[in-house]
C-alpha cells in the first residue's frame, strides 16, 4: 500500500475550505457512491468512507484506496425590507468551492478491517458585498463606522467562513458471518472567521474584523450492520458530540464563551437487493443540533452574545430522509440515482409578537442553510484494472424563509446548490 497517498491527501484535506450547507452543515453525503443515491449509505459496504457513514460497513468493504473531490456551488442571497435602514438585497459572492475526501481500508484477517476516513462539513461560508446605504448614522445599533455599511450594518463586507475537518480512524469486526460491529474516533480540526459584525461588537481594537481562530475537538462513531437475509441488509450508526476547544476570538458572538462543537447525530437504513441487477435503499438520519448553544439558542435569547444563554442561530434539530436506488447495467457499470428531504433548521415568524423565531432570518444571513429537497445521479465505471472511477451529481432546489426582525423590518433568505464530484478508487 502506497501510505504516501493516504497522508498527502489528509494533508490537503486539511488545508480544503468547507462550504457543505445541505443538511444544516452537514453534508448531503460522504463518499461518492453514497453522492449519487442522495446520502444514502448506512448499509453500503462496497467503499472505504465507514467513519463518515457507519464504520461496520468496512468489515466488507475488502482493501481499497479512494480519493475524491467535489466542486460544489451553493447560490446564496439574503434581502431586508420595512426596517427604515439597511434595507436591500445582495448575493453572496463566494460560489465555488473544491471539497476533498479519502477513504482507505485494510483487511487484516477475513474478520477483521482497518481503515481510515477524511471528510469535512461546513456552511457557514459566505461572502456578501458592502455598499448598503447610510440611511443612519448609528443603523439602530452601536455606532459600527464609516460607510459604506452591509446588510446587518457593519463595515465592508459580511459574511462568516467555517471550516471542519474529520479524521476517522476505524476498526470494524465481523461478530458472526452476516453481522459486524464498526468503531471510529473522531479526531476534528475546525477554523473560523467572521466579517462585517462590528455593529455586534464583533470586532479588535481598531474596529476591525478579528480573522480566523481555531480549535481542535474529540468524539466517536460507532455502528453495525447486519445481513439479515440473502437480499435485505440493516444498518446503525451514532456518533457523540465532538467536543472542541472554544473559538477564543470569538467569545463575544457564540454562546458558552466560543464554544462551537460538532452535534451528535445517528443515521438508520435498510438496502433491499430486489434483483440480481437493482437494490432500494433507504436511510433516516437526525442531527442534533439542539446539542449546541451556539447553534440551537434562540437570537432573541435573553443574554449577551458570548454568554450561556446568549444568542444562537436558532437552528431546529435536522431530521433527514434519503432514498436510493442504484443499477448494475453491467460488469464495468453502475448508475444511482437518490432524493432526499429534510427540514429546513431554519424558522421564521411573521411578527415578533412572540420572540420564538424572532430575527432568526436576520441572524442567518450568514448562514441561510434552508436547503430541504434533493436529488442526485451517479455512476461507477470498473477499469479493466479493476479500479473505478465514480462520478456524483446533485442538485439541491431553492427554498427561501422569511421572517421579522426585532427592528420592524422583515429579512429572507434564500438558497439553492449544485455539486459534481469525482472518485478514483483503488482496489488492492
Amino acid at each position: 500500500m502506497k501510505f504516501t497517498r493516504v497522508f498527502a491527501f489528509m494533508a490537503l484535506a486539511g488545508l480544503a475550505g468547507s462550504a457543505y450547507a445541505t443538511n444544516g452543515y452537514f453534508g448531503h453525503g460522504y463518499g461518492m457512491k453514497a453522492k449519487g443515491m442522495a446520502g444514502v449509505s448506512t448499509t453500503n459496504t462496497d467503499d472505504a468512507f465507514g467513519g463518515a457513514n457507519n464504520p461496520a460497513s468496512m468489515a466488507y468493504a475488502g482493501n481499497r484506496l479512494e480519493l475524491g473531490v467535489d466542486l460544489f456551488s451553493p447560490r446564496r442571497e439574503a434581502s431586508r425590507s420595512g426596517s427604515g435602514f439597511v434595507d436591500g438585497s445582495v448575493d453572496s459572492d463566494s460560489n465555488y468551492f473544491l471539497i476533498p475526501e479519502l477513504g482507505y481500508n485494510k483487511m487484516i484477517n477475513p474478520n477483521l478491517a482497518l481503515g481510515v476516513t477524511v471528510y469535512g462539513n461546513g456552511g457557514m461560508n459566505t461572502n456578501y458585498s458592502a455598499g448598503q446605504p447610510a440611511s443612519t448614522a448609528n443603523c439602530g445599533f452601536v455606532n459600527p463606522g464609516p460607510a459604506p455599511y452591509n446588510l446587518l450594518c457593519g463595515n465592508g463586507r459580511l459574511g462568516v467562513d467555517l471550516m471542519q475537518l474529520v479524521i476517522a480512524p476505524t476498526a470494524a469486526f465481523k461478530i458472526a458471518p452476516n453481522h459486524s460491529i464498526g468503531v471510529s474516533p473522531l479526531l476534528g480540526y475546525q477554523r473560523f472567521k467572521a466579517e462585517g459584525l462590528q455593529a455586534f461588537g464583533v470586532a479588535n481594537a481598531a474596529g476591525g474584523n478579528l480573522g480566523y481562530d481555531d480549535s481542535f475537538g474529540y468524539g466517536v462513531r460507532m455502528g453495525y450492520l447486519g445481513k439479515i437475509t440473502p437480499t435485505v441488509t440493516i444498518g446503525a450508526a451514532y456518533a457523540s458530540k465532538m467536543k472542541f476547544d472554544e473559538f477564543d476570538k470569538y467569545s463575544g458572538l457564540f454562546a458558552e464563551q466560543g464554544s462551537f462543537d460538532i452535534p451528535s447525530n445517528y443515521n438508520m437504513g435498510v438496502a433491499w437487493q430486489a434483483t440480481p441487477a437493482v437494490k432500494l435503499a433507504l436511510d433516516y438520519q437526525r442531527i442534533n443540533y439542539s446539542d449546541i448553544n451556539a447553534i440551537a439558542n434562540p437570537v432573541a435569547s435573553p443574554g449577551a452574545l458570548g454568554d450561556n444563554n446568549g444568542p444562537g442561530f436558532g437552528w431546529d434539530d435536522a431530521k433527514v430522509w434519503k432514498l436510493g436506488v442504484e443499477y448494475k447495467h453491467s460488469p464495468k457499470m453502475t448508475f444511482r440515482a437518490g432524493y432526499s428531504h429534510t427540514n429546513s433548521p431554519i424558522k421564521g415568524d411573521a411578527t415578533c409578537a412572540t420572540t420564538t423565531n424572532c430575527g432568526e432570518t436576520t441572524f442567518n444571513i450568514l448562514a441561510p442553510a434552508v436547503i430541504e429537497d434533493h436529488v442526485t445521479l451517479g455512476f461507477t465505471h470498473t477499469l479493466a484494472s479493476g479500479s473505478e472511477v465514480t462520478v456524483a451529481y446533485m442538485h439541491a432546489f431553492k427554498n427561501d424563509v422569511s421572517g421579522a426582525d426585532q427592528f420592524g423590518g422583515s429579512t429572507k433568505i434564500q438558497m439553492y446548490q449544485n455539486s459534481l464530484g469525482i472518485q478514483y478508487g483503488w482496489k488492492m
